[in-house]
C-alpha cells in the first residue's frame, strides 16, 4: 500500500505556488556555471557544496543562496537555471508553476535587471511549449533591504510588466515586517501587480495580519504561525486567503523539528486553503514529490487531503477562465471526482 500510494502521489497532476528560482539551483550546475564564467566559489567539490547545505535557521541558508547565485552573471545562466528546473517538475508531473525571483539578488552584483528576466521568461516560454507546463512569474523584493531599494526594483520592472504577474516579498522575516515595504505594495497593486509575501514563517502571526491589513496580498506565503491566534485563522478562512506551504523547508530550517508534528493538517481541519509546495527545492532536499511524500507518511494523508491539497493549489493560482476550469478537471478526472 506504501508502494502504491507513493506511485499515486508520483503521477498526480500538480501545481506548485511558492518556488524560488534560485533555490532549485543544484550543486552540479552551479559548479558547471561557475566554471563556464570563471568565477571562484569556496567549494572544491560538488560534495562541499551538498554538505554546506545544512542548516539551523533561515538566515544560515540565506547565506549560502546568495553565495551561489553570484555565479549567475548572463542570460543563458538564467535560462539553464530555469530550463533545469522545469525538466525536474515535468518528471514530477508539475502541470503549473508560479515562480519567485530576486532581481535585487543580481542587480545589486552588476548584473542587469533585463539579463535576469529576459533568461528567465525565455525558459518558461519554451517550458510552456516544449513541456506543456503553464506559468505565473512573482518578482520578490528582498525585506532585508531597504524600501527605497524595492521602488528602484519595481520601476526597472514596469516595462516588462507583461512578463511579470505579481509582487512578493521574501528574505531574513523577523525584524523586517510587512509594514515596511507598504508604500511599495500600494503602487505595485495600481500597476496591476497581484500581491503576496512570506510572513509566519519565522516571523510571528502579527505579521500575518500587517501582510493582509497593509500589502492586501492575494496570497500568503508559508503562513505557518497563523494557527497561534484563533482570529486570524478565521479571517484566513473567511477571506479565503490560500497559504502556500513548504514541509521540507519548514523541517530544514527548523520551523518545525518533527515532521509529524507538521501543521500542515490542523491546516486543512479547520478548513485554512493550504497547498504543498517545495519553497528551495536544491537546498531543501526534495521536489513536489518529496513534499508531498513526506507530509503524506508523516501526517497519515488521505487521497481525500492529498485532492483538497491540490483543488486549493488550482483555486489559489493566479491563471484565469478556461485555463483555471481546465486545470481543475484535469484534478478532478485523476481524482475520480
Amino acid at each position: 500500500m506504501t508502494t502504491d500510494l507513493k506511485n499515486f502521489i508520483a503521477q498526480m497532476p500538480k501545481i506548485e505556488l511558492h518556488l524560488h528560482i534560485e533555490g532549485t539551483f543544484e550543486p552540479e550546475l552551479m559548479f558547471e556555471i561557475a566554471q563556464r564564467n570563471n568565477v571562484k566559489i569556496p567549494y572544491k567539490t560538488v560534495e562541499e557544496v551538498k554538505n554546506a547545505y545544512n542548516f539551523n535557521n533561515l538566515q544560515e541558508f540565506l547565506d549560502i543562496y546568495y553565495a551561489g547565485a553570484g555565479v549567475l552573471l548572463t542570460e543563458q545562466d538564467f535560462y539553464d537555471l530555469t530550463w533545469s528546473y522545469l525538466q525536474k517538475i515535468h518528471a514530477e508531473n508539475v502541470i503549473h508553476t508560479e515562480i519567485f525571483f530576486d532581481p535585487q539578488t543580481h542587480t545589486d552584483r552588476g548584473v542587469p535587471f533585463d539579463v535576469v528576466i529576459k533568461g528567465i521568461h525565455s525558459a518558461l516560454e519554451d517550458g510552456k511549449q516544449q513541456l506543456g507546463i503553464s506559468y505565473k512569474l512573482i518578482m520578490s523584493f528582498l525585506r532585508h533591504l531597504s524600501e527605497d531599494s524595492a521602488f528602484k526594483t519595481l520601476e526597472q520592472a514596469l516595462p516588462y510588466s507583461d512578463w511579470i504577474d505579481g509582487v512578493g516579498l521574501d528574505s531574513s522575516e523577523v525584524g523586517n515586517p510587512p509594514s515596511k515595504f507598504q508604500k511599495v505594495f500600494e503602487i505595485a497593486r495600481q500597476a496591476g501587480f497581484k500581491a503576496v509575501a512570506h510572513a509566519g514563517e519565522e516571523g510571528p502571526a502579527a505579521y500575518v495580519w500587517e501582510a493582509l491589513d497593509l500589502l492586501k496580498v492575494d496570497r500568503l506565503d508559508h503562513g505557518n504561525r497563523s494557527l497561534e491566534d484563533s482570529g486570524l485563522v478565521d479571517r484566513l478562512v473567511a477571506d479565503k486567503i490560500a497559504l502556500t506551504v513548504c514541509p521540507l523547508s519548514n523541517y530544514k530550517l527548523k520551523v518545525v523539528t518533527d515532521m509529524q508534528h507538521h501543521p500542515l493538517k490542523v491546516m486543512l481541519q479547520k478548513r485554512l486553503l493550504a497547498t504543498v509546495n517545495s519553497d528551495d527545492p536544491a537546498y531543501f532536499s526534495g521536489y513536489m514529490n518529496d513534499n508531498f511524500w513526506a507530509v503524506t507518511q508523516a501526517l497519515d494523508l488521505s487521497k481525500e487531503d492529498l485532492y483538497q491539497l491540490s483543488i486549493n493549489a488550482v483555486n489559489a493560482s493566479f491563471v484565469k477562465g478556461d485555463e483555471k476550469v481546465a486545470m481543475r478537471h484535469k484534478v478532478d478526472a485523476y481524482f475520480g471526482k
